[in-house]
């Protein structure tokens, strides 16, 4: 057996027990916690959220300490989140788990909203102001000031460092060079040049992507949350658009696909045709862990981006994040869902993950249709490239200061060209592995620190009780 070899079989073990039954329990049971101590808050003030989310979407100046508006730290994370996930992620959960797979994201998603809206109000209060002015904050940040556990900081910066290089470079820019070139292919009359085993296509997908990340990475976090306030927006509308396209067109077969969903949640799937059968049990652990990696809720990542947003009150932050798990998975993940389940296509056998959701896509909507799930595949895969650029840049920086950050963003570009032009089956794991890792510390601080959110939503809402009853102006507090 040679080397390679053994290194995948640890990795395999090892994502086992990280993406393992304790860990997917661990990231719901955390969200259900919050959900217990914080009385339903993601349900009750929805859509406070979303007013909210509105209003930071129109009024982006703000003399508040931070370095981005807050609509713009919303739209870096979900830059980062919205990705393959969106449409791979999907895919595979309901090929491998059957279609009650999407009822169990739902559910995480659900509990994920509280999650995801604890992870903001923690890093908008521990948050660090640098030399430069600028602002630093994510689980590294309230584990040592919160918790006073700096080697538990250091593991989770270690962790996210090493997960930026893997799931947000070079997974990323394969899946975006992949998406292209196969479609290429597919064109029988195009011959692409071969140099050694890596097609000239991928090398020069692969350059013209490191020239555009580039662009944007060395322009800091100001520069990133610019691009993804007006790329996030975009590639969403269009995604949803044409889903919801596609499910106009397929609108009779909507019952029988949501009948699937509820029904194979909770009961055994039989095979049929090409499909294989699903446990219970499979659906529930495809759907908790593509959900969870999908919109990323427990895992720590997103908290670093909304602790540059220009606020001073956590919890202003904390409601608009509770609308990135909603965008991702409730909306996103849900319609990739029902093209999939409403095109025949997802029990044939014939296709796996990305394939899935284009070929449901072109099954309805023609060249249209192939033409949209391309574009938002690249597209999608390229934001999550900008948003990781980030996270691991604040990773490296909280491990080493801003001694060759640099180069840093020099060796992450260069990953992104080595996932280009490399199949990435053992990075994928490798940096699933790292992925995952980082919610082993982050959970402990949600935990840990969950009296302290608890503290800050009641101080904010009596504050938001007591402005009313005076008379005084609120609409929507900044």
């Amino acid at each position: 057996m040679g080397v390679l070899e053994v290194v995948q079989q640890v990795i395999n073990t090892v994502n086992g027990w990280v993406w393992g039954p304790v860990m997917l329990v661990l990231l719901v049971g955390t969200g259900l916690l919050l959900t217990l101590r914080l009385k339903g808050l993601q349900f009750r003030e929805l859509p406070h959220a979303f007013a909210m989310m509105l209003h930071a979407a129109k009024s982006r100046k703000s003399d508040q300490e931070g370095d981005i508006p807050s609509f713009h730290a919303l739209c870096t994370a979900l830059s980062a989140t919205v990705g393959t996930g969106n449409i791979a992620g999907v895919a595979t959960a309901i090929v491998l788990g059957g279609p009650g797979a999407l009822f169990w994201m739902w559910v995480t998603a659900l509990v994920g909203m509280v999650t995801k809206y604890s992870e903001a109000v923690l890093a908008v209060k521990y948050r660090t102001k640098n030399a430069d002015g600028t602002m630093s904050g994510g689980p590294m940040y309230y584990i040592e000031k919160g918790l006073k556990m700096k080697w538990l900081a250091m593991l989770f910066a270690f962790f996210g460092m090493i997960a930026a290089f893997g799931i947000g470079s070079m997974v990323q820019a394969n899946s975006v060079t992949l998406a292209l070139t196969s479609q290429v292919q597919a064109i029988g009359s195009v011959d692409v040049p071969v140099l050694g085993s890596v097609s000239l296509l991928s090398v020069v997908i692969g350059i013209i992507l490191v020239f555009i990340t580039a662009l944007v990475t060395f322009g800091g976090i100001k520069r990133i949350g610019e691009v993804a306030s007006v790329l996030v927006p975009f590639m969403a509308i269009l995604y949803v658009i044409g889903g919801l396209l596609v499910l106009v067109l397929n609108f009779s077969k909507i019952p029988d696909a949501l009948m699937l969903v509820f029904t194979y949640a909770f009961t055994p799937y039989a095979a049929v045709g090409g499909a294989a059968g699903y446990a219970v049990s499979q659906a529930i652990r495809y759907g908790v862990a593509r959900g969870v990696f999908s919109n990323e809720a427990g895992l720590g990542s997103a908290p670093i981006a909304y602790a540059a947003a220009k606020t001073n009150k956590p919890v202003y932050q904390g409601m608009i994040a509770i609308t990135e798990v909603f965008i991702d998975t409730l909306i996103i993940c849900s319609i990739t869902g029902l093209v999939v389940l409403t095109s025949g296509l997802w029990d044939d056998g014939t296709f796996s993950s990305t394939d899935l959701t284009i070929a449901a896509f072109a099954n309805s909507l023609g060249p249209i249709g192939l033409l949209i799930a391309v574009a938002s595949a690249v597209l999608f895969g390229y934001s999550t490239i900008l948003g990781w650029a980030y996270y691991g840049e604040q990773c490296f920086h909280y491990l080493f200061g801003n001694r060759m950050k640099r180069v840093y963003k020099i060796v992450f570009l260069a990953a992104v060209l080595f996932g280009s032009v490399t199949k990435v089956g053992l990075v994928w794991d490798i940096s699933d592995t790292f992925n995952g890792m980082m919610a082993i510390p982050n959970l402990i601080a949600l935990v840990a620190l969950s009296g302290v959110v608890v503290a800050e939503t009641k101080k904010y809402f009596d504050e938001r009780k007591a402005g009313k009853k005076s008379g005084g102006i609120d609409k929507v507090p900044a």
